[in-house]
């Protein structure tokens, strides 16, 4: 008799999970009901898969409201009627219009008004009573009383849930509890109610009971039971001629990539396309590809990566650029028979062209048939008392107590903590709101609409109401179209290349790069500021204490330098290890072998899998999902531990030592869990060669592409920094030479007019488009005059020095131009009939100074380019060393002088902190410091700046840094417009 459940996916207003809502619902002995969640359909197929579970007949519906009003409830005859509902809610999403007082006649589907309708109803149509409104059929005639259904709307399920579900309200209507109305939130009465109490409170209306069973007898939810294939299903119109073709187009590429000789290529290809062919992945491989064909059709660049370079049909297919042969990757790792979660490429475009990729998937393949992916963010940690706390009226001060403390060390006899965390608990990880995964689409056999309906959010393209889990537990299969600026840094560089020098690039030539002695230099020192992934200061650090002059040790490197292995101490370890590879001790003959590469160090997910097939016997199926089982994606426990099982009876038939396998077996359990993909690691080396080997021969055309998609790790002005220390002529915005970015012309480079703070958008392209279409300005009154600018807005150009070109002083430009402008906001939006020269004054000499323009600079830009930071101290001391003395300082005390670059907290394994610091001396090179907890709270970072740094010089495996002692920022003259 329950027609109008909800569950916590309508968002801010239900209390319990699916699953919780079909337990309840059990445990009352209730048979069927209907899922009706507030505007979406994101629960149906879960709530269908519980039901099913439980014995429990499963209905979809939804239930529409407008303005927090309720208008109908759709409930679903069968799989088409969700569609109808689907589509219905859809085309409102998509249209971004309210929806309607009426729904159209549905053909599969039900239409539930609330009592009181007036409106003669349809066929489908009727009319649902709340018991608490029976008393209003007494003694009253009920006109088409077969049309009446019991209406027992569930969202709490006891007093607790309902509290919970006030504080919901609460946070979504942004008041305090105390202030949520009765029309703003559910009845106390609106649960489960006691067996056979609904049936006893309409025992003077057995018809309605009777017409409501009837109605809900009469639906079926005709899904096809257990995980089904979802996604297109042929690329070619038929599965046959999509295997002649894939095969057609993997051994093309073969012959590109590897020549006609190579016999371990076409028989690690002819192995792994049985294995595509048998799993019926021949149209995800060839979607992927036909994505890949069109991207680069339209000159776009592409990095394919993540466990999908473990293929060598992949690479075959140019969707990666990793070589699995070259660096022994195991297909298993991508796909194997045995594999629970479908896999997926990963692609990354730049950030201004993915959105043209994803709109070609969406035409190619028709909006029917093609959504993002959706995701669920939920309430968590901190941010849900900060919530509580508001809904509560507590004041900030008091909100700000609970959340900047672990909440562990809080005093627990504080009677508002104790409220605040009953209601923590129930929140926590409960659905907040919907929103669009990082870059999944999906491409469905059927309309996409028969599972879910679609949203439209800020991204403008139709998007499904669940998330990755979700879609993978329905079955269908993700295609990641992502986006990353280190891409753009490479694609723009190389057109900038093309433009200033004339030179054609091809960035795809990476197996030349990994041979350069140029790179690998530069690789070795860590001079990789702008470079995809190696640039940030641990990196740095890193690739200096390795000397990594490789591709192998570059790939290691990506992969060591992730938390997790960071963390447990195997970083350390390997680098020991790579100084000293005679020194290590293998556990076993088959651990040397297939752990020399990485010195005896498990660094990769693949290289579990090696120590399973290799030292356990184990095919390479069974060790990925052992592999992935160690890391908590395990199917079933029982499954797992079978094939630990396995694992050790293989290794005992292979003759190896119990005690050995023991050990063995330890590292690879505790390592599994935050190991990464090599191939992932692969994949981001490929880009940082790219990388390396634009800022070695085209650095400024490289920084000037970093800058133009808005820089990487570091603020701004570093990459500004390392454009001048490329030997170009940096020079502030121009209105006649300046564009929106960053342009260079030969050596001398101009910055944006974006970056220019206050400066509005519009003018970033009006300045340059008129320009372009009618000359350069000739002076301050023609460059108003023809751009129609804003006093104000002039100023700012003003002050940043972009009209310096006339020749004149700022100080002599703004009083010409509030001459020219008076007290008017803007000049008079016409053309003028006779060109009048404006009278012109004869004005005492008014000059600028340098530290006037630096402070302008400071203001506008975020940094100075007149002087520097280091100009700007009211001291000249610069330091008793600079960077290149640390190494021959080891041991030492020293003091120096560093322009603040960034600064990292950690926390060490007895929960103290501890920071590492980056800056600049005076000659423009980096260095670093730790500083440890028993310092910085004496002397603490202060933001940016200059420092005077006072500390033992250490080393650790060739990389100097200095231990801090003492650490003051320094004094910078004032700024003269302000004395």
């Amino acid at each position: 008799m329950y027609l109008n459940v909800h569950s916590q996916y309508s968002l801010r207003y239900g209390t319990m999970s699916v699953k919780t809502l079909v337990e309840e619902a059990k445990a009352r002995g209730i048979t069927q009901m209907v899922l009706t969640d507030i505007n979406n359909s994101t629960g149906v197929m879960e709530f269908m898969r519980e039901c099913r579970k439980q014995g429990i007949k499963p209905i979809g519906g939804m239930e529409f409201r407008r303005d927090k009003k309720l208008l109908y409830i759709g409930i679903a005859g069968n799989r088409e009627g969700m569609k109808e509902l689907n589509d219905f809610l859809t085309f409102y999403n998509l249209a971004q219009k309210e929806l309607p007082d009426e729904p159209p006649a549905f053909i599969n589907a039900y239409t539930i008004f609330p009592f009181g309708h007036k409106a003669l109803l349809k066929s489908n149509e009727y009319v649902g009573i709340r018991f608490d409104e029976l008393h209003q059929l007494y003694n009253r005639e009920v006109q088409q009383p077969e049309k009446m259904l019991t209406l027992q709307p569930v969202f709490v399920s006891n007093k607790i849930g309902y509290r919970l579900h006030e504080y919901l309200r609460g946070i979504d209507l942004n008041t305090l509890i105390t202030m949520v109305e009765k029309e703003d939130k559910c009845k106390e009465t609106d649960l489960f109610l006691n067996p056979g109490e609904l049936e006893s409170k309409f025992v003077k209306y057995a018809y309605i009971l009777d017409n409501t069973r009837r109605l809900m007898d009469s639906c079926q939810m005709d899904y096809p039971d257990g995980k089904v294939k979802l996604n297109r299903k042929n690329f070619t119109g038929n599965k046959k001629d999509d295997k002649a073709l894939l095969e057609k187009l993997a051994m093309e590429g073969m012959l590109y990539r590897y020549g006609a000789k190579n016999r371990e290529a076409l028989k690690r290809l002819k192995k792994e396309l049985k294995v595509i062919f048998e799993l019926d992945f021949c149209a995800y491989f060839l979607i992927t590809n036909d994505i890949i064909q069109y991207s680069m059709r339209r000159g776009y660049y592409h990095v394919g990566r993540g466990s999908g370079a473990n293929s060598i049909v992949a690479y075959c297919l140019r969707i990666t650029d990793v070589d699995p042969i070259d660096l022994d990757l195991y297909f298993e790792r991508f796909l194997n028979a045995e594999r629970t979660s479908p896999p997926d490429f990963d692609l990354d475009y730049s950030w201004d062209e993915r959105e043209d990729v994803q709109d070609y998937i969406f035409k190619r393949y028709g909006r029917e048939h093609t959504a993002l992916l959706g995701t669920m963010s939920t309430f968590k940690d901190r941010s849900v008392i900060r919530e509580i706390g508001k809904v509560m009226g507590l004041p900030k001060s008091e909100i700000d107590g609970f959340t900047d403390q672990s909440l562990a060390s809080f005093n627990l006899d504080n009677e508002t903590f104790k409220r605040i965390m009953m209601i923590y608990q129930l929140m926590t990880n409960m659905p907040n709101q919907r929103s669009i995964h990082a870059g999944g689409v999906l491409i469905s056999e059927e309309p996409i609409t028969y599972y879910t309906a679609l949203d439209l959010p800020p991204k403008g393209m139709p998007t499904v109401q669940w998330d990755m889990y979700e879609a993978e537990a329905i079955g269908y299969d993700k295609y990641d179209i992502l986006s990353q600026r280190g891409i753009g840094h490479i694609k723009e560089a190389v057109k900038l290349i093309a433009q200033n020098q004339g030179q054609r690039i091809d960035i795809h030539q990476v197996k030349d790069f990994m041979k350069d002695p140029n790179l690998n230099a530069r690789l070795k020192t860590g001079n990789t500021i702008g470079c995809f992934y190696i640039e940030s200061p641990a990196m740095r650090q890193l690739l200096t204490k390795l000397t990594c002059e490789n591709y192998l040790t570059l790939v290691a490197a990506s992969s060591i330098i992730r938390p997790g292995v960071a963390q447990s101490g195997m970083m350390k370890t390997y680098i020991q290890n790579f100084h000293k590879p005679d020194q290590v001790v293998y556990l076993h003959p088959v651990m040397e072998a297939q752990m020399k590469e990485t010195f005896g160090v498990m660094v990769y997910q693949e290289d579990v899998i090696k120590v399973c097939i290799h030292y356990g016997g184990m095919d390479g199926t069974d060790a990925d999902i052992l592999r992935r089982g160690m890391s908590g994606k395990y199917r079933s426990r029982v499954e797992f531990d079978r094939l630990v099982e396995k694992f050790h009876e293989g290794a005992k038939v292979l003759g190896r030592p119990e005690e050995v396998t023991k050990e063995i077996w330890r590292q690879v359990s505790s390592f599994a869990g935050y190991s990464f993909s090599k191939a992932h690691s692969a994949s981001f080396a490929v880009e940082s060669y790219q990388s390396l080997y634009l800022k070695t021969y085209y650095p400024k055309e490289f920084m000037v592409g970093v800058l133009n998609n808005y820089g990487g790790f570091y603020t701004r002005w570093l990459y500004v920094h390392e454009l001048k220390r490329a030997d170009a002529l940096v020079h502030l915005p121009c209105v006649n030479r300046s564009t929106a970015v960053v342009s260079i012309s030969r050596n001398d480079a101009f910055l944006g007019f974006v970056g220019i703070q206050g400066l509005e958008n519009k003018y970033m392209e009006v300045i340059p488009e008129e320009r372009n279409h009618h000359g350069d300005f000739l002076n301050l009154e023609d460059f108003v005059k023809r751009t129609e600018i804003s006093l104000e807005q002039v100023i700012i150009l003003i002050r940043c020095g972009a009209l310096r070109f006339t020749g004149k002083s700022k100080k002599t430009l703004l009083w010409e131009v509030h001459s020219l402008l008076g007290q008017k906001a803007k000049p008079n939006n016409y053309a003028e009939l006779f060109q009048l020269e404006a009278k012109k004054f004869v004005l005492p000499e008014l000059v600028n100074t340098k530290l006037e323009d630096a402070y302008h600079e400071l203001e506008l830009l975020g940094y100075p380019l007149t002087l520097s930071m280091f100009d700007l101290l009211k001291t000249n001391y610069r330091g008793d060393v600079m960077t290149k003395d640390l190494s021959s300082s080891i041991g030492k005390v020293v003091r120096m002088v560093g322009l603040y670059v960034c600064e990292k907290t950690v926390r060490t394994k007895n929960n103290k902190k501890m920071w590492f610091g980056t800056f600049i001396d005076v000659e423009g090179n980096y260095f670093d410091t730790t500083h440890f907890s028993n310092v910085t709270p004496v002397y603490p970072f202060r933001g940016t700046g200059c420092y005077l740094i006072q500390g033992k010089v250490v080393e650790d495996f060739g990389f100097p840094s200095i231990e801090v002692q003492k650490f003051a920022k320094l004094e910078i003259l004032g700024n003269p417009v302000m004395t």
